[in-house]
Parts: C-alpha cells; structure tokens; sequence
C-alpha cells in the first residue's frame, strides 16, 4: 500500500479521532489568541509550518531551510520562545488525550462486535481449550498469580494538576459522542470545554518543588481510586464470561463464587529508600497508614451501597442459621451502634448483615470497639452472608454485586497495595559494621545472628544505622495492625554476596528480638555480572542453616529480583537483554535442582532502553520455565498513568498481561522456546559479545561522562520536580557517570533524539551473526525465536523515535568528533539490519498506524527540539537571573518533548 493509500485509509477509519483533534486544538487557538494575542498564535503557525518544511525538503534545499528554521526561533525574545514551547507542549498534550479517547472508542467498538479480539481472555480461553482441553486450562488457571507493582521512580514528567486539567478535558469530551445532546447541552459543553482549556492553557507545566514521598503515595492513590478498585471484579466477570461457552444460556452459566482471584498489587511508594533521603521509617508507616484509610473506607462504602439493594424479605430469603447466629453476636458486640441497622430494616437481614459488617470497617478505621482484626475477618463475614443467599436459592445475589465486594476484600484487604522496602545492599553492611565489627562480610555469623544466637549488645551511634533498625521496628508495626501481608517484603538492590540477604535478616532480629516481625528478603541482581553471579549466592544461601530453615517456614517459596535498567546502562541494549534472559534460565535451572518455587520479580521500566516495550510480547519471550503461571512486575512513572489512568485500557492491558501469562505458561509454549533457545542461543552469545563491546568502547571512552552532559539536557532533567527521589546516587559528581541512575540516563537520549540506550550495539551485534552464516539464518532466528524478536521490534520503535537530523545538532555540542562518528556509523547499521531482517523498507511498516503517528507528531517534536537547543546554548553563556530563566525554559521544553515522544524514561 503506497504511502497516499495509507493516508486516505487511516482518515476514513481515525474520522472521529482527526475530529477530536481538530476541536481541541482550534479551541487552542482561539485561547491563545485571546490570552496573548494573536502574535502568539502567529508565531507558533509560523514554527509549526517551517518544521513541515524542512521535514520535506531534501539536499540544498533542507540546508536552507534548517538555517531559516533556527534563524525563525532565535528571533523570538524569552517570553515569546517561552509561550512558543508552553503552546506546543499543551498541543502535544490534548494530542494524547484525542489519541487515548480514541483508543477507548476502538475497545468498544471491539467489545460490541462478535469477533474474538486478540489477546483477550475469550480469545486466550477459547484457543487453550482447543489446544489443552478444559481440565490443563483450569490448572493454568488455578496457579494463575500476577502481581503489578507500582513505584515511583521519576518518569512522569507532567504535574498533577495538568493531569487533572486534561482529565476534565475528556470528561467534557465524551459529552461529545452522545448523539442525544439537546442544542443547549452542546452550547454547554463547548462552554465548559473552553473552560477548562483556559485553565490547562494557564497551569504552568512544572512543578516548582519536588513532591513529598506522601505526595507520591496520595498520586498514586488516585489511580486506585478511578480505576483500579472498581476494575478488578471487571476482570474476574471477563474471565467468567470467557470461560461460559454459551453467555445467554442460564443452565451454563459459570458460577461466579467460585473464581478465585488471582492479580495483588504492590506498591514500593512511601517504601523504596535507596538513594531517596526522603524515605525513612516515619514515611513508610505513614503511606501505609494513608493507604489503609483509603481502602477503609472505600470497603466502607462499597458494602453499604451493596447493602442498600439487598432488600430481600426474610419470608422470600430466609437467612440461614450460621447467619441468625452471626447477626446476634455482632449486634452484641457492637451494642448500639449495632442496633441501629436492625431497627431500621427489620425483615431484611442479609441487609442488616452487610450494614453491620460496614460498621465494623468504620470502627476498623476509626479504631474503635467492634472493630475488625484483619480482613480474613471481614472476608468471612462476607462469606457467611453470601452462603445463607445460596441456601436460600438466591444464587444470581449471591454471585452478584455482594461477589464484586468479595473480590474487592480479597484482592486489597485492609492494606490496598502490599508495600514494599527496597534498599541499597551497603546501609546493611554499613550498619553491621557499626553493631557487629568484622562481620559485614562474614554471611555465617550474620546467619546465626538472625538466627537468635548471639544476642547484639552494641548500641548504634550514626544516625544511618539507627533509621535502618527503626525501618524494621515500623514494618513490625504495620504487620501487627493491617497483617503480615500489608509490608512483609523488603528489596535489596545490589545484591552481590549472601551476606547481602542474610544482614537484612540480621538487622531485623536485632531490631525486633522477640522474633514476631515476617520478612520475605528479595535479593535484586542488577549489573551484568551480578546477573551472571546469582545462582552462586543463592547456593552459598542454601548452605546456611537459618536461611535454610526460614526457606522452609516458606513452603520453599523464593522471590529473585532481575534489575533491567542498569544492566542496560552496564552492558548496553542486547547483551543486557540476552543476560537477563540467561540469568532467567539459570535461575530457573537452578530453583528446579533445589525445589523451590521461585517467582522472578522484573523490574522493567517504562523506556525500551530500561526494559519498557508491550507487555504481552514481553512475557512470551520470557526465558522457558521462568514463568509457570507467576509473574511479577514493577510499573512506573508515566507509563501508570498511560495504562491504568482510563478504566477501558487498563482492563484491556489487565486482559493482555493474564492472557499471556497463562499462554506463555502452557507445556506447548515453554517447549518451542526451549527449542528455539537451544538452536540460537550460541549465535545470541556471539551478537551479545560484539554488542557489549562497540558499546563500552563508546561510553569507556576517555572523558565521555562530559561528552553526555554537553550533548543532552542532563542538569535540567536532574532539576526537574518530578519525583522525590535524586537523579544521582548519593555523592555523585557530574562527570561520574556511573553514578546516575538509569532514568535520567534514558531520559537525556530521549531528548536529544538519539534513543541510544534502545538501538546502539545492536547493529553490531547482529553483523557478526550475518559475517558469520549469513543473512537469511539471521532472519530464521528472528522469525522462530520469540527472545529476539522481541528485542527486533523494541530496537525498531527505538530507531523510529530517533532522528539523525537533530540528534547530529546535539551531538556537535559535544565537540567529540570520533565519537559522534561511531553514534552515527552504529545507527546507520542498525537501521540498515533491522530493515533488512524485517523485510520492511521503512522502520515500522509493519506498524502502519503507529508509523503514521510518528510522522506526524515528528514535525511538531522538531519545533522543541530546536527551541531546546537555543536555550541550551544560550543557557552556556548565560548567569544570574537570565540563566534561572534560561533553565527554566530548557526544563519547558523537556516536558513537551516528553508529551511528544510519549516517552520519558
């Protein structure tokens, strides 16, 4: 299909979303008019126009029109650039939103028809039960385990409060599609759109203080609150409805009480203190405490709207006896408050059930008599009601909205999200050897301390050592009022050693002596060589007696953390990629010869260069065995929002995840990737090995650290207020990069249009294999391997998102010749072999929708870029109140390329 084809296909099936489009950014206009004039507006047409042309334009031609391109942006005074970048940051914005209403528009649609719709649970059910019959599909079901951690790692570059201006924006938006509006109703929305556009249009994009840890714990609350609490029954009534084989017929329905939930949530907001000095041991009992009060009373409030239609006369739905007698100890036990109900619904007592069972959770909040001691508790009180109504017949209420209640209390309980604490491996070692000399490195005395055999009589005296011992007295807290589950898992990132575990286990009996406090210890191996290095901690783990032993209080249960983010940065694109999938497969070797039940935690982040990419392509490549129907998975920063923000396309990647891990967990799947592995592995090694060498040759080279932070806006994403947590490691310089972490890293590529960290390598790395077999044996790797194909279509988003063009503008700021030489020559070779083993002739062909968008947001993302790059070198020369300005602005435009690019890190 040509190009113009294309185009003309797209418009007549994307009508509505062009529509959208074309409504908000007019209205833009129009405010920006009003506001500031209608040189503003000018200005902006004036720079949108010269980016479409010089994307265009071709040879001489193009070199004329970059110069009248940058001549055109640096005519304009700071105030206007600064209104300029604000517009197209906002057009970028309302762009996104036209696109994620779209997206819904296409789900229901979908839903509506008849067809099966890829990746769903329908589809999954129906083609497993064709491929494995009805009795290996409800096994795959019934190990079903998917846990979704959300984080707060610093990626998401808008403030809340434009997130809630553009939320009332769709809301008004929607009003729109309903053909029933009266024209008075259309004059109002129209009304409230400009409204609320004024109000974006006049929120300034960056926030000028950084959040609070509580800051974070509360946004995050809100995509609980909007989307996620009201979702989970959605997806389990999805997975029942797949699983019917006839929906209209009554005599086949399934019965809804007996489908066990299978998705938790984690959270590691108010927990995750490495390298964050905002976290400490008062930050984590306060977020669970917030989180607590708000599942509270949400529980609260779902139970009595519940109760109010459970208007059931006792003569049609006679209780049951457990029921007479559960009513009469509660309402003794709650006194008057208990009562109340009663009286007030006399004849209706699976109503006064459920009305006393919301007291007792308001008394569980409020901390008062008749309070619940767990939500086991409130779980069976629920239960208790929902037995009676099926003795009494009334089975369609008892699988009904009283069900969603169930499901709700099951998946949440009294703690909405299971908080986890991660920190760094040296606190640990660090505190041991202020409490125990000699010992930090010595994993069979700290086993025997944790243990409780040598009781610690020295008292701590730095500050680090004594927060690190109050953190285990407050997660020994929390378990003791919200449960073992609500934080009984702690992270140690930088696992190198078993002394790395079993000091965390040290320090907490010395913490809490009596021994009361449950700690499930999750070693996090995140360089190459810690990667390559796991299994032997794990076995010299194995050979000490008390974590022995405390792996068999486990059920031998094990979680093992793999770290994406800075094996990318250590290693480079696909030798990390390839050592993750290799550490999976010794891991999993290695949990088999030992018995246990390893569940692999990935600590994927948003960006392709830190893991990020479609998540249900991801699980089916995982490494063979890795997965057995458990999967666990940190989500982050922006992507959060972009996948649970909207309730329709949270349930659609909700549906995409579960499908793929319970296909991807079928005897079938695991054994064509085992023999797909044992084909190709050898030829991933070699592609890995050149890889990792042309990338450390790059980023090894003398002085590159410098070469990075003149060629990228690192020091303005370092001073954006996007997260609580710092952009370096504690102590780091500038120049050391091995000091910055992994997200500003990414991030700083995205910017200057280079996406390296997803790309650079690769191209290498696959040259070796055609030198070496040939071509077409490249393509059958790619075309039978889902681990590298994988790591092929992630490479190819990465390169469509770059642009050699601007990029090269960025890449001369840094005065390194030879080295932007090897980012160009590396780029053209990659781009060159990923074309050639798709078979595409342009990158995402086979993508056209997502091609198509990339080329049409390309111009307006150039127009930040180039206003980008003068305040940058304005910002050089620059001091006093004209460089606060100038790096104000800088910040500016690095939120709209964000917004443009989707992508931060």
């Amino acid at each position: 299909m040509t190009r113009r084809a294309l185009v003309k296909e797209l418009d007549n099936l994307s009508g509505p979303l062009r529509a959208d489009v074309r409504r908000l950014s007019s209205a833009l206009g129009e405010l920006i008019a009003e506001s500031d004039g209608a040189g503003l507006l000018e200005a902006v047409e004036r720079l949108r126009q010269a980016a479409i042309d010089l994307r265009q334009s071709r040879g001489s031609a193009a070199e004329e029109r970059l110069k009248q391109l940058i001549d055109l942006v640096d005519s304009f005074d700071l105030d206007q650039a600064e209104s300029v970048a604000r517009a197209f940051t906002v057009y970028f914005q309302l762009a996104n939103l036209a696109e994620e209403r779209h997206r819904i528009r296409i789900l229901r649609q979908r839903a509506r028809s008849q067809a099966e719709v890829a990746e769903s649970l329908a589809a999954t059910v129906g083609q497993l039960r064709r491929e494995v019959g009805d009795a290996a599909l409800a096994e795959l079901l019934a190990q079903l385990d998917i846990r979704l951690v959300l984080t707060a790692h610093p990626t998401e570059a808008r403030r809340r409060a434009v997130v809630d201006a553009l939320r009332r924006i769709a809301d008004v938006m929607d009003l729109f599609d309903d053909q029933r509006l009266s024209a008075y109703e259309r004059a109002e929305a129209e009304r409230r759109l400009r409204e609320q556009l004024s109000i974006l249009w006049r929120t300034p994009q960056l926030r000028r203080h950084r959040p609070t840890p509580l800051d974070e714990v509360r946004t995050v609350l809100s995509i609980f609150d909007e989307s996620l609490f009201p979702l989970v029954p959605v997806l389990y009534r999805e997975l029942g409805r797949a699983l019917e084989q006839n929906q209209l017929t009554s005599a086949r329905r399934i019965d809804a009480t007996r489908i066990r939930p299978f998705l938790r949530w984690g959270t590691w907001v108010g927990g995750d203190r490495d390298g964050n000095p905002h976290v400490n041991h008062a930050v984590t009992e306060a977020a669970l405490e917030v989180q607590a009060d708000r599942v509270l009373l949400k529980l609260e409030s779902r139970a009595r709207r519940v109760a109010s239609c459970l208007t059931l006369s006792e003569e049609s739905t006679p209780p049951s006896e457990e029921l007479r007698r559960w009513l009469q100890r509660t309402q003794a036990a709650l006194g008057r408050a208990g009562r109340a109900p009663r009286a007030r619904s006399s004849g209706e007592p699976h109503r006064d059930a459920l009305m006393l069972s919301a007291d007792r959770l308001l008394a569980t909040r409020l901390d008062r008599p008749g309070s619940y001691d767990s939500a086991g508790e409130f779980i069976a009180d629920l239960r208790t009601i929902q037995r009676s109504l099926l003795a009494a017949g009334a089975d369609r209420v008892a699988g009904g909205e009283l069900q969603n209640l169930i499901w709700q209390a099951e998946t949440f309980g009294f703690h909405l999200a299971s908080l986890e604490v991660r920190q760094h491996s040296s606190v640990h070692s660090d505190a041991i050897a202020e409490l125990l000399p000699g010992a930090e490195d010595n994993a069979a005395a700290l086993d025997a301390l944790a243990d409780g055999d040598h009781p610690m009589a020295v008292k701590p005296h730095s500050e680090a050592a004594r927060e690190a011992l109050a953190t285990f007295q407050a997660i020994a807290r929390l378990q003791a009022r919200y449960g073992t589950d609500s934080c009984v898992r702690y992270v140690v990132s930088f696992t190198r050693s078993p002394a790395d575990v079993v000091a965390v286990a040290a320090l907490a009996r010395v913490a809490v002596p009596e021994g009361s406090l449950e700690l499930e210890v999750v070693p996090l191996f995140e360089s190459r060589a810690d990667l390559e290095a796991a299994p032997g901690v794990l076995d010299s783990l194995l050979g000490l007696p008390g974590w022995q032993r405390s792996l068999e209080q486990r059920g031998r249960r094990l979680e093992v953390m793999l770290g994406y983010s800075d094996a990318t940065k250590d290693a480079g694109f696909l030798a990390a990629n390839l050592a993750l999938y290799r550490a999976q497969s010794t891991l999993v070797a290695w949990a088999r010869r030992n018995r246990i039940q390893l569940t692999l935690f990935h600590g994927r982040g948003g960006a392709v260069g830190r893991g990020g990419g479609p998540a249900g392509r991801a699980i089916r490549s995982q490494a063979p065995g890795s997965l057995q129907g458990r999967f666990k998975v940190t989500e982050q920063g922006e992507v959060i929002f972009a996948r649970y923000g909207n309730r329709a396309i949270a349930l659609r990647h909700l549906e995409q995840v579960s499908s793929a891990v319970v296909t991807a967990s079928t005897a079938r799947h695991q054994e064509a990737l085992a023999a797909a592995e044992e084909r190709f592995f050898d030829a991933a090694e070699l592609m890995a090995s050149t890889s990792e060498a042309v990338y450390r040759g790059l980023v090894e080279a003398p002085d590159f650290a410098e070469f990075f932070a003149r060629v990228t806006p690192l020091d303005e994403i370092g001073q954006l207020a996007i997260g609580s947590r710092p952009a370096r490691r504690g102590g780091a310089q500038v120049s050391e990069l091995e000091q910055l972490r992994a997200i500003p890293w990414v991030f700083a590529w995205t910017q200057n249009r280079c996406n390296l960290p997803g790309w650079y390598g690769l191209g290498s790395g696959l040259q070796a294999i055609v030198d070496r077999s040939g071509l077409a044996y490249l393509r059958r790797i790619v075309a039978e391997w889902p681990f590298l194909s994988s790591v092929i279509d992630n490479a190819e988003m990465s390169l469509a998102k770059a642009d050699p063009m601007i990029a090269g503008l960025y890449l001369a700021r840094g005065r390194r010749p030879e080295l932007v030489d090897l980012i160009r020559e590396e780029y053209r070779l990659t781009r060159r072999l990923v074309l050639a083993v798709t078979g595409h002739q342009r990158l995402l062909a086979g993508h056209p929708i997502l091609q198509l968008a990339v080329d049409l947001r390309n111009p307006y993302v150039d127009a930040l870029s180039f206003l980008q790059l003068r305040f940058l070198r304005e910002l050089q020369e620059a001091d006093g109140a004209r460089s606060r300005q100038l790096s104000a602005l800088v910040r500016l435009t690095v939120s709209g390329v964000a917004a443009g690019l989707q992508n931060t890190g």
